[in-house]
Parts: structure tokens; sequence; C-alpha cells
């Protein structure tokens, strides 16, 4: 059978796409077929609901403030692959429409160049503020364009983050602590100062017609950052206290609507337990808890949301599942609190499941990123997931699109992370819940077999995810408890795919690519 040509589109039918070893013009393997390992259902239940999503996001830490100075063509490319929620004549989306964009405040050690002790000047970062106290809006011009392009794009939410208070206001006038040092770079008598100069940075963007919906004031507190490789400081939850609390009164006294995000947890276990950072960490306990000495969950501007970073804590697998466990159930006990996951890329040798080191544009890297959004969303209940840099020039797994290192132009290179993640930020919407779904095989975690689904609350739509990074294809039926599904769509992330479309055809047993990412959607989604 060949390729079925659905209407005047492109898109193929689901037989032909779905089929793991199917090339173009060849017959499609029947669901009962040798082709087939396992037959299972999948059962939707949506009156059954768990978190609400907030949003998904990345940053623009480093590259943006070059990238968004390249040619027209070329960053406006890169924008549309970051935010576009459109999609082409074949039905394939164009972006992975994330919702959220994460921009990097700067804190002047770009101005200090080769003084400033960070070697890599893609690490380096401008300041709105001036040594002189009076401030430039005119700075960080480039990653201002990237965020008027989500804008523009319609991302949803906008969220502003220092590394590192401004050099001017930190002790050694550098951007990051002195050698051997574990002290915050900001001495008791700037925290005043610092809360203003926040504030005053999101009425500045305001000038650029950019609304600050999230304010995070700390980055990763439990690092010393005193090696010179970034910008960064750490702080004591004493002092993240102290400063959250300024700051909630100069966003109040500017009648600004932006709110809080804290903590920026290096490692999730942070922030339900001391591990080796005393007073740095355990921050549910310490900030989050009535009755703490540093308790800020009261404050008028505080997201109730506790914001921690993925890092260091995703392999093995038992690992991943066990330590977000833990945070759920410690989250759960804070009344009304949620979580964001707000910074992963892949570190580290991860217990030889995949090393960091070397750019991966193919599907291993793609597929252990999806492993880790997964259970950050189904295991954890993160209600929002964010990556760290949307666009690099580095060796290095970190990346959604890579660049040539170059300041004034050069090529761009799409990863299979980037659609990975599209996967879920395309189609999993601000407000979605998060609703139960059985296997007819069992719910034991499979690492090679994960799959959770999502509900829009105002249309009933259904968005189901899929991770098969097993070597053979899974065939399975999805069903809804109440209802049988119709007019689903499935969208393909495999070696040779970025987010492809398939249409299914009503109570067709779905086959998934070995090795392979699936999104099915109802309503036409």
């Amino acid at each position: 059978m060949k390729y079925n040509i659905l209407g005047s589109g492109l898109a193929l039918s689901l037989c032909a796409v779905l089929a793991a070893s199917c090339s173009s013009g060849e017959s499609a393997k029947s669901s009962t077929g040798s082709e087939t390992t396992q037959e299972i259902t999948l059962t939707i239940d949506d009156a059954v609901t768990y978190q609400a999503i907030d949003h998904f996001g990345a940053s623009d830490a480093w590259s943006c403030q070059f990238v968004g100075s390249w040619p027209e063509a070329k960053k406006n490319a890169i924008a549309s692959l970051l935010f576009s929620k459109d999609k082409d004549a074949s039905g394939n989306p164009m972006g992975i429409g994330l919702s959220l964009w994460r921009f990097n405040i700067g804190a002047g050690s770009a101005e200090q160049g080769s003084a400033s002790g960070i070697g890599d000047e893609w690490r380096r970062a401008e300041s709105f503020l001036n040594a002189d106290g009076s401030y430039n809006w005119e700075k960080q011009q480039a990653q201002v364009w990237f965020a008027q392009q989500a804008k523009s794009f319609g991302v949803e939410k906008l969220l502003v983050f220092p590394n590192s208070p401004p050099v001017s206001l930190t002790r050694n006038g550098k951007a990051y602590g002195s050698s051997g040092s574990i002290a915050s770079n900001l001495a008791f008598d700037k925290f005043e100062p610092y809360a203003d100069y926040l504030a005053n940075v999101v009425q500045g963007l305001q000038t650029k017609g950019l609304a600050v919906n999230y304010i995070s004031p700390m980055n990763e507190p439990q690092w010393d950052w005193n090696d010179g490789g970034q910008e960064g400081t750490p702080f004591y939850n004493n002092e993240i206290a102290q400063i959250a609390t300024l700051l909630n009164q100069k966003l109040e006294d500017k009648g600004l609507a932006t709110t809080i995000s804290l903590a920026e947890a290096a490692q999730i276990n942070y922030l339900y337990e001391t591990g080796n950072k005393p007073n740095r960490a355990n921050q549910l306990q310490d900030l989050f808890t009535a009755g703490s000495s540093n308790y800020v969950g009261g404050l008028s501007k505080l997201e109730k949301a506790v914001a921690g970073h993925s890092y260091f804590t995703t392999s093995p697998f038992n690992t991943l599942v066990s330590q977000r466990q833990q945070l759920a159930s410690a989250i759960g006990q804070v009344n009304g609190l949620r979580y964001w996951m707000s910074e992963y890329c892949i570190l580290g040798d991860n217990a030889g499941e995949i090393n960091g080191n070397g750019r991966d544009l193919g599907i291993d890297a793609a597929l252990y990123l999806a492993k880790v959004i997964h259970t950050d969303l189904a295991v954890g209940n993160a209600s929002a997931w964010h990556w760290w840099l949307a666009i690099s020039p580095y060796d290095y797994k970190d990346g959604l699109i890579y660049i040539d290192k170059q300041k004034q132009d050069g090529n761009y290179y799409k990863s299979k992370m980037l659609w990975a993640l599209g996967n879920y930020s395309r189609f999993i919407r601000p407000g979605y819940k998060r609703v139960k779904i059985n296997n007819s095989k069992g719910d034991a975690l499979n690492q090679n077999f994960l799959y959770s689904a999502y509900k829009d609350p105002q249309t009933g739509n259904l968005v189901t995810i899929v991770v098969n990074a097993s070597t053979q294809p899974v065939s399975f039926n999805l069903k809804k408890t109440t209802a049988n599904l119709t007019g689903l769509k499935a969208y393909i992330t495999a070696a040779d795919k970025e987010l492809q479309l398939a249409h299914v055809a009503d109570g067709q047993l779905i086959q998934v690519p070995a090795r392979s990412i699936v999104t099915i959607t109802t309503g036409g989604l």
C-alpha cells in the first residue's frame, strides 16, 4: 500500500508513518504482523485530574545577546522554531510553541570585558544599570528583540532572572564570587538597592512593550559561583527571604503585577532535604512552611510555586523516579503550593546512560530528554517545565537549537531535543490538566514505554504523549472510559521525523515506532 495522501495536504496515514521500519512507498505491517512486539490498551479517565499546566519554557542565555542581531531571515527562522504555533501546508508544526520565555538580566560583566574575569565572552552579559546608578534601556537589545518576538508569536508569559546582582552592587565588583568564598557576593546593605534595581528592570522592560509576569531574583543559590565560569552568586535561605520581602514591597510600591518566583534550587532534592548545603537547602521547610524563621509564603507578590532544577537527579531511572516521588510528597504538605521544574539540560555522564559532552542532534538525546520531562510531569507533578539554553554555541547537550559560535552571523542547526520538547510544549497549553491514564498490561513504570495524558478543561480535547525508547515498535488501542475517541491525529518525533503529522483512522490500532516520541490529539489539534 502506498502512502495515503489526505485531501490536498501531504499528511501521511498512520499505518504508513507509524510503522517502525516502513520506508517511503512501502506498505506498513499490519497490527498483527511480525513488526509488532506488544499490544496493549491505554484508557484515559479524564474525570480524574491532577496538576494544571502553567507553561513550558526556555531561556535566552547566553546566545540571544548575539543571535538577536543576526541577519533578519536567520533570527526570524530561529524565533519561529521556538515560538510558532502555526502548521505548514501538510499540517506539520512549524515550531514548538513555547508558552514562557526566560530573559536573563545581565550583571554587567560584558561591559567589563576581559577584566570581568569570565573567560568566555558568551557567558558575560550587559547590564541595564550604569555604574553611576542611572539606567540605559538600550542595553541587551538583541535579547529584547527575542522577547519581543516571543510576544508577537503569542508566547503567554515572560520571566526575567539574574544570575548575579549588577557588578556595581556586588562585594568584589565582579559578577561572580571571590575565590574560596562561600558567602554571597551581595552585602546586606545592598539588599534594598538590589530589590529596587529588580523592580526598576521590570518597569524598564515595560517601555519596550514587555510585560514581565515573573521575576526570579536568584539562581541556583546552593552553588558557590566563585570560579569565573559565568555570572552567579550563592545565597543563604535567610538572605533569600530578606531580598524577597524587600522586592515584594518594591513591586507593591510601584503597582506592578509581576510576581516573585523562588527559589531556583540547583537540584530538586535541595527543596526537601538539607543534604550537603546547610542553611541553603531544605527550602520547602525553611521558606514555604508557616512558622519557619525564613517563611515568605504569605508575601502578596510571591508566586505560589516553588522552582527547582532537575540537574544531577535523573540517572539511574530509579533515582529519577524516587526523587520526584519524594519531592511531590513534600510539596503536597504545603497547602496551595505548585512545583515548577525551571531549568534542565543534559549534564554529566548520568550513570553511564548518556554523557552531556558532545552535541547530539539525533534521537538519543531526545529520548533521554523526553524521559525526564515525562517523569517530572507525571511523577513529580510539575506544573511547568523549562529547558536551559534555547540556543547553544557549545559542543554539549545543552541546546534546543545549535549555532556556529559567531557573533555576527552563522548557521543554525535543529536538534531532535527541540522537537521532543515540542511533543509536550506545542500541544499541552497553559491551563490543561494532567489526567489519569491506565495501561491494560499494568501501570508499573517502564523507562522504555512512558505515557501521560492531558485535557483542555474548556473544550474537553485530549493530548496523549507516548515515549517508546525501546528498539521495537509498540502497538496499543487508545480509549476513553466514557466514550470512543475519534478524529485522532498523531505527531511523531523520531530519527527521521520532526513532529510529523499522521492521521489515525477511527478504531485503528496505533503502532508507535521504535525509539520515538508520539503525541496523539483529539478535537482537531
